[in-house]
């Protein structure tokens, strides 16, 4: 591993999107189009990327696909050579974090699962370990924790509480309090889609004591509120500074901006109706008419109209996008133009998918 302070660069707020999969029209890997992608969310300006998660399709880990470890190891080498692309660069080297990438690696399954898949991750490069806890829905609290600490004894931890709709658990205060406990926990992505949930976890955090655990986003129907929210608790007051996001692996560039608004800024009635839009937006893109069955296609179909995909196609072939799902996205697409980053995309896709 390098010398990176990957930990700090967390602590300071990143835009960090989920990284899809880019296949043909045989349902095959397309490495083109998977190391273009890597490269646009790159150019665009990310602080990291998350790869092997929810987005990148979970299904990638069947032993018939055999694309987990492909698919790391392509981000990875597109990251490591944007490193030292931008280290030979000595105004970017200058920089505190944008000459750097944080690696995020999915993580799931049972624990014989988790503890090989984070040995692999740390292999091959990646500073730390998003723990999904979806396997464990049946598991008591004791159980999680020993879980989670199995994992963190071989690689730094990014805790992640995921809505219930797709695949998460109801996770109460005493879990993620004694999960900040932790001592290898570095942050903790929120994304149960519900406000109470929510400061469960930000005030067990402060309750915890860990300033040094990065508070992350991934309620991507509140990214704005979350971004501008000060949240205080017991006289302590913590923010959430950064994102890890599957909206956020499209028009990435205007995502990249936005963080960097809500960082800067205190909460505005123009951010904040910048919020509602983007929520709409995603609305259509994760097919929340839908219990979010076409969340993933959705996303592809917005990279296909950009020419980064090929088409939307899942390794499932019953993923696909829902009735009434395109004529939301098309609604979205010319309801908010400031949003998308086409033109951005359209001036280097080609230099990307060479």
């Amino acid at each position: 591993m390098d010398n990176f302070n990957f930990h700090a660069a967390l602590l300071h707020g990143l835009p960090i999107p989920a990284h899809p999969l880019a296949l043909n029209a045989e349902r095959h890997l397309d490495e083109r189009r998977q190391r273009a992608l890597t490269r646009y969310y790159i150019a665009s300006g990310v602080g990291g990327l998350a790869v092997g998660v929810h987005t990148t399709q979970f299904k990638i880990r069947d032993a018939k696909v055999g694309l987990f470890k492909p698919v790391l190891e392509l981000a990875a080498e597109e990251m490591k050579v944007a490193a030292a692309l931008a280290a030979s660069d000595s105004a970017k080297a200058e920089t505190t974090f944008s000459n750097r990438l944080v690696r995020i690696a999915g993580v799931c399954g049972q624990t014989a699962q988790a503890v090989a898949e984070a040995t692999l991750i740390r292999e091959l490069g990646y500073h730390a370990a998003l723990l999904s806890l979806g396997a464990m829905s049946d598991a008591a609290e004791d159980a999680l924790i020993d879980h989670c600490r199995a994992v963190a004894e071989i690689i730094p931890v990014i805790g992640f509480y995921l809505q219930p709709s797709v695949g998460g658990r109801v996770l109460p205060y005493s879990f993620w309090h004694r999960f900040a406990e932790i001592e290898n926990v570095v942050a903790i992505k929120i994304a149960p889609f519900n406000r109470y949930q929510t400061q469960d976890v930000v005030r067990a955090v402060i309750s915890a004591g860990r300033d040094d655990i990065a508070l992350y986003t991934g309620n991507d129907d509140s990214i704005v509120t979350d971004l501008l929210t000060p949240f205080r608790f017991d006289g302590r007051e913590r923010r959430i500074t950064g994102g890890l996001l599957g909206h956020w692996s499209v028009w990435t560039k205007r995502a990249v901006e936005l963080h960097q608004r809500c960082r800067l800024a205190e909460a505005s009635s123009e951010l904040l109706r910048l919020g509602v839009e983007i929520t709409d937006c995603n609305a259509a893109f994760f097919d929340a008419a839908n219990g979010f069955r076409g969340c993933i296609a959705g996303l592809h179909e917005v990279l296909r109209r950009q020419g980064l995909l090929e088409g939307v196609w899942c390794l499932d072939e019953h993923e696909t996008l829902s009735p009434g799902q395109l004529a939301e996205i098309d609604r979205v697409y010319h309801a908010y133009p400031h949003l998308n980053d086409d033109e951005f995309v359209a001036s280097h896709r080609d230099d990307w998918l060479r």
